[in-house]
């Protein structure tokens, strides 16, 4: 199965974009790809094992937490996986409050995306 590497992840996967893997289960690919490029584990999981909260893993376009058997989900070679790290941050347009007007769309509280 193929698992689509994201940009800032690439330098512990030789500038890899994608890596082929073996493995029946979600668990077993991703534990694949970590023995191939050990220093790419703890970007993905705990010290105990599990995925770290931030990482966010598709089995083609479902994510993976909404799935019955999550890691345990079975797989097959026509599969492929997109780690996908969460973004945070940010800071409002122009340097403006989050009560200010953006875009003609009054902000509510702190709360509003933009």
């Amino acid at each position: 199965m193929k698992i689509f590497i994201p940009t800032p992840l690439r330098a512990y996967t030789g500038k890899q974009d994608t890596v082929e893997v073996g493995g029946a289960t979600i668990h077993e690919a991703l534990g694949g790809l970590t023995s191939r490029y050990p220093d790419l584990r703890k970007h993905l999981f705990t010290d105990e094992g599990k995925l770290r909260s931030f990482v966010n893993v598709y089995l083609n376009d479902e994510d993976i937490r909404y799935l019955d058997a999550k890691e345990q989900t079975a797989v097959s070679e026509k599969d492929s996986l997109s780690i996908i790290p969460s973004i945070a941050g940010g800071c409002w347009p122009h340097g403006g409050a989050p009560s200010a007007r953006v875009d003609g769309f009054a902000s509510v509280g702190r709360s509003r995306l933009i």
